[in-house]
């Protein structure tokens, strides 16, 4: 094997390393964010306090996305 396919090889190993990493924290955001719509809109239709509880359900999910960013990023 010559250097310059194993120099492309690792390149293309890191490129795939960070679009996975991307996607991780794409996803990881997108979940926590959809889960505190999810359980606002669930309890509001229990307590009937509508918007309230998604409003604060939806923030909740907010600062949990930005501290499993925060923990992806230094964990990395």
């Amino acid at each position: 094997m010559n250097d310059t396919s194993h120099n492309k090889k690792e390149q293309r190993k890191q490129l795939l390393h960070a679009l996975s990493f991307l996607s991780q924290i794409g996803i990881t955001m997108a979940a926590c964010v959809l889960i505190g719509v999810i359980l606002g809109r669930l309890f509001d239709g229990i307590f009937g306090t509508a918007p309230w509880l998604l409003l604060l359900f939806s923030f909740f999910g907010v600062g949990a996305a930005f501290k499993a960013l925060y923990d992806l990023l230094h964990k990395k």
